[in-house]
């Protein structure tokens, strides 16, 4: 006896192969994550800049006693208390996360704000651990913060200021410092070589910090489309040489009352070529990314450190936004009797308060675009200006 096989009719055969794709699809899906129905929230992430390093000042003065006239924010009546302008645990752990940091100063639609920045972060402190990104004064690398509060929270809003430590930041700015204090040939040459060295591989890792901050995103449910995505770049703490305030050939100014010693040479190299480099640099990968760019680096021009159009406080001359410096100087007094050396050549309250204005403009239109402050105004007397 021959035994047929049964044929299934081709329509049944199809219908079964459907029922297993759905079946596969459906299951996949419910393990995907979803975007979080938590309070909507922005964060920043990255280094100094934006962790609101030197936050604890408004303007400078030489004075070691008491508030400093009034530019010390962490002085109590008493004593100085460091967690009343840097949250902990970054009053502790040198984060300096600042009260008034840019994330926190800006006027945005969020029912929350998050800092995870950190000051003296690389890249690498960005990267997520499994893609070989490393923490950073006892906490983790910042991607994978992000994905715990985006599993949280809605966040609505990512702000990256990241490159600058990989470029050797500090280095630098002690080099330069050295040369003047010792009489020695100006930084510009050997510092330019060791900039343009390491600048390939920094604005590689700026990309690969965007990528890894998305897939931190994308784990916790979250797509390109859900929330914008700024990188931003770096003012000058410093002004040009012709905008010194202290000739270079006062050396004792420079050094002991200003707070700012360095070569004119160097300071205009700083602020005309090693600012710009960087911001070209960070505008091109934000480019290739597709992501949004904010240009500071003209955000402090006439409110730097030293500038022409500042002056230091004094018992009869208190600090304020439209005459104080808007970067933490560096004298003998910002070493020995003030804060913390890390805090120096850093946007203080007034520089952070006027990022925080300049993200808020930011934050309602798409386009990329540069802000600058307005001479002798307030920090929230600053332009936007969309750059394409």
């Amino acid at each position: 006896m021959v035994h047929r096989r049964r044929s299934f009719p081709v329509v049944a055969v199809l219908l079964l192969l459907a029922s297993l794709v759905v079946g596969t699809s459906s299951a996949a899906a419910a393990k995907k994550p979803a975007p979080s129905s938590g309070p909507t929230a922005a964060v920043s992430l990255g280094d100094s800049y934006i962790s609101g390093e030197a936050g604890r000042w408004q303007g400078n003065s030489i004075n070691p006693l008491l508030d400093r006239d009034g530019t010390d924010r962490a002085f109590t009546g008493g004593t100085y208390d460091l967690s009343r302008v840097y949250e902990p645990p970054s009053d502790v752990n040198g984060c300096h996360r600042s009260d008034v940091a840019e994330i926190r100063s800006a006027s945005l639609p969020v029912e929350e704000r998050v800092n995870i920045s950190c000051s003296g972060a690389v890249t690498r402190n960005i990267f997520r651990t499994s893609s070989g990104g490393q923490g950073q004064n006892g906490e983790l690398p910042q991607a994978d913060q992000l994905a715990a509060v985006a599993r949280q929270k809605n966040v609505k809003l990512v702000v990256l200021s990241i490159g600058g430590n990989d470029l050797g930041f500090a280095s630098i700015i002690s080099a330069c410092l050295q040369a003047y204090t010792t009489k020695s040939p100006p930084c510009q040459p050997s510092q330019q070589a060791a900039i343009d060295a390491k600048f390939a591989t920094a604005m590689a890792n700026v990309g690969k910090a965007i990528d890894e901050v998305r897939a931190a995103m994308k784990s916790a449910g979250s797509r390109p489309a859900d929330y914008r995505f700024v990188l931003q770049s770096y003012p000058s703490a410093i002004a040009r040489g012709t905008e010194l305030r202290v000739p270079e050939a006062d050396k004792n100014a420079r050094i002991n009352v200003d707070g700012c010693p360095i070569y004119d040479s160097d300071a205009t190299w700083a602020r005309d070529s090693v600012v710009n480099q960087i911001a070209n640099g960070l505008k091109t990968v934000a480019a290739g990314r597709g992501v949004q760019f904010l240009d500071l680096r003209d955000l402090l021009q006439s409110r730097e450190m030293c500038s022409t159009s500042t002056r230091l406080a004094t018992p009869t001359t208190p600090p304020s936004a439209s005459t104080s410096d808007w970067a933490r100087f560096l004298n003998l007094s910002a070493v020995q009797t003030q804060g913390q050396v890390q805090e120096t050549f850093h946007p203080n309250a007034y520089g952070q308060r006027a990022f925080g204005a300049c993200l808020t403009r930011l934050y309602v239109q798409t386009a990329n675009a540069a802000c600058t402050n307005t001479p002798g105004g307030g920090t929230d007397a600053v332009s936007l200006t969309p750059t394409g």
